[in-house]
C-alpha cells in the first residue's frame, strides 16, 4: 500500500473511531473546513440529505443522534485506493421517534481524504429498514 493510500485509510478509521467515541474535538480536527457529509436514503428521515462545512455537519450530527441510537456498528470490509476509502458493514439501532429497534441493516461508505482530513463522507444505508422503524411500521 502506498503512503497516500495508507494515510487516507488511517484518517478515515481515526474519524470513525472519534465519532464512535463521541470525541467531537478529534472529529473536528480530522474534518476539512469544506467537508461534505451526504446521507442517501428516505428523505422523510430528518438526517437524510447533505451538509456542507463543519458547523452544518455538527448540527446534522445532533439531529442524527437525537433520532437514531446506534446499538451496533461493525465494519466488515474496507478498501482504499489513493484518497478514496470504501467501508462496508452492519448496523442496528433504535429510533427514539417510535421507540422501535431497526434490526440489523447494511451500510456502505465512500470517503475522500485531502491533506490528512476527510473532505467527503458519503453514507449509504438500508433506508427502507430504518424508515420503517422510524415511522413505527416494522
Amino acid at each position: 500500500m502506498d503512503e497516500t493510500t495508507q494515510a487516507s485509510f488511517d484518517t478515515v478509521m481515526a474519524f470513525m473511531g472519534a465519532m464512535g467515541g463521541g470525541d467531537m474535538e478529534a472529529m473536528s480536527a480530522l474534518m476539512a473546513d469544506d467537508m461534505v457529509w451526504h446521507n442517501e436514503g428516505d428523505s422523510t428521515l430528518p438526517w437524510i440529505g447533505e451538509s456542507k462545512g463543519k458547523e452544518a455537519i455538527f448540527e446534522f450530527l445532533g439531529v442524527f443522534s437525537a433520532n437514531l441510537q446506534t446499538t451496533k456498528w461493525e465494519n466488515t470490509d474496507a478498501f482504499t485506493s489513493g484518497d478514496t476509502v470504501a467501508v462496508f458493514g452492519i448496523m442496528n439501532g433504535i429510533t427514539p421517534h417510535s421507540g422501535q429497534e431497526i434490526g440489523e441493516f447494511t451500510f456502505a461508505l465512500r470517503a475522500k481524504v485531502r491533506d490528512g482530513q476527510v473532505v467527503l463522507w458519503h453514507w449509504f444505508e438500508d433506508s427502507f429498514a430504518v424508515s420503517q422503524a422510524y415511522h413505527g411500521r416494522s
